[in-house]
């Protein structure tokens, strides 16, 4: 009997890691043929790679693999931001769309922060008021969080020619979702001290300090 009970285990195990793995591919499979839609579209709108990029097919399909890899305990694994602007020249245009890329995922992890909040609310660890404070901090750290993110990767990147000679450039960064969470939770925690604001306290085991 015992034994049998073992078979059965090790049979659902293996059952388990196959449907795993054939959902992973199958995923893989889904993610590689948007990638090459996009690629299409790309092109069809003028969007070209610089000199010594990967091809826009394989940028993209990198990009789509990262938006669907999962951590240890099945939360995505990268946080993403895109940004285009327009320069004088190529330089100036990537400089100011990879600023526009990291603001925008700054936003997208105080919106995480920001639900953490919440549900310290909702579970009596911090107060209306005391929650409101916390979301006005969390709102004016932007640039501080941004500070704080190191060196993002930056997956996607190509450009295209406008009217004076004038370049315009597109880019996907991703950063790892845990340590830029890690990188907002201490930015903000910096500012509330600075304030004096004893809140930090209250919010240091909901924030995971």
């Amino acid at each position: 009997m015992k034994k049998i009970a073992l078979f059965v285990c090790a049979a659902l195990l293996s059952a388990l890691t196959v449907n795993a793995q054939n959902t992973a591919v199958n995923l893989n499979a889904k993610a590689s043929k948007d990638a090459a839609k996009m690629a299409k579209q790309y092109k069809k709108e003028g969007w070209v790679v610089a000199p010594g990029q990967l091809p826009l097919e394989r940028q993209l399909d990198r990009s789509f693999q990262l938006m669907i890899e999962l951590d240890e305990n099945g939360y995505q694994k990268y946080v993403s931001g895109e940004g285009q602007s327009i320069g004088n020249n190529y330089d100036a245009a990537k400089m100011q769309a990879l600023e526009m890329a990291k603001m925008q995922m700054v936003s997208k992890v105080q919106s995480q922060i920001s639900t953490i909040v919440d549900n310290t609310v909702s579970n009596a660890q911090l107060s209306r008021e005391q929650a409101e404070s916390v979301t006005e901090t969390v709102a004016a750290s932007k640039t501080l969080i941004s500070q704080n993110i190191g060196r993002v990767m930056t997956v996607v990147e190509v450009y295209r020619d406008k009217p004076r000679k004038s370049k315009e450039v597109r880019v996907v960064i991703f950063y790892n979702a845990e340590m830029a969470l890690q990188s907002a939770k201490k930015a903000i925690r910096s500012e509330l001290e600075k304030k004096g604001d004893k809140i930090h306290e209250q919010l240091d085991k909901a924030l995971g300090f």
